[in-house]
């Protein structure tokens, strides 16, 4: 009982410390973001729990996140079986559910988004990486889990790749926001801000909103 006590006790010191770190963190400017998604997290109130008491302000994720997160419980099941029953083929399934859980979350962030002016609360999810070294194909991708998303606070996430390049400005001129991954040197990073800079551009003259 004692042990089990100390435990508890220890636990709860942490969660503490970890929660004033954290502000401590926003307090400084500092966008805390978190690099998970489930639905889990959504239907238990798990990320609304987080965005108000650790301060947590965006939310990344990636295909190996949502891996993880399907083989985990059983929160997808109901609607894998009515995607399976209606015979969607697998990349379509999983732009579906996805795209679901995105739009959740979203809308958990959405206050944040608000309050911020359009700076924080934003909710990412990813191209299908195997298309990274097609321009026209992900451009195409990126606005299809768009429209699916549909939310204002949504990234569609790009890969820096040579083919990603042009695609970023591209979606960007259609008022699409785009976040950018996969940098791995300062000659790509100047070539992102150049093809990021060129479809702001594009963007204002068609009208859009940069907010």
């Amino acid at each position: 009982m004692t042990g089990q006590s100390d435990q508890n006790l220890s636990h709860s010191g942490s969660s503490q410390q970890s929660a004033a770190s954290l502000a401590e963190l926003t307090a400084a400017g500092v966008s805390v973001w978190l690099d998970d998604i489930s639905r889990e997290r959504l239907t238990t109130g798990n990320l609304a729990a987080l965005v108000r008491d650790r301060g947590v302000s965006g939310v990344t994720s990636n295909p190996t996140i949502f891996s993880h997160a399907l083989s985990q419980g059983t929160a997808y099941d109901a609607q894998v079986s009515d995607l399976a029953l209606r015979g969607v083929s697998t990349d379509e399934a999983m732009r579906a559910i996805t795209a679901y859980d995105i739009r959740w979350a979203c809308d958990v962030l959405r206050p944040v988004y608000e309050s911020t002016g359009h700076v924080d609360g934003r909710v990412s999810i990813e191209v299908d990486p195997r298309l990274a070294g097609d321009t026209a194909k992900s451009i195409a991708e990126a606005r299809a889990l768009w429209w699916l998303v549909n939310r204002p606070n949504a990234y569609i996430k790009i890969p820096a790749t040579v083919a990603g390049l042009p695609a970023i400005t591209q979606c960007l001129s259609e008022g699409i926001s785009i976040n950018v991954t996969l940098i791995f040197s300062l000659e790509r990073y100047r070539q992102v801000i150049d093809a990021f800079m060129a479809g702001l551009e594009k963007a204002a003259v068609a009208g859009h909103d940069l907010a």
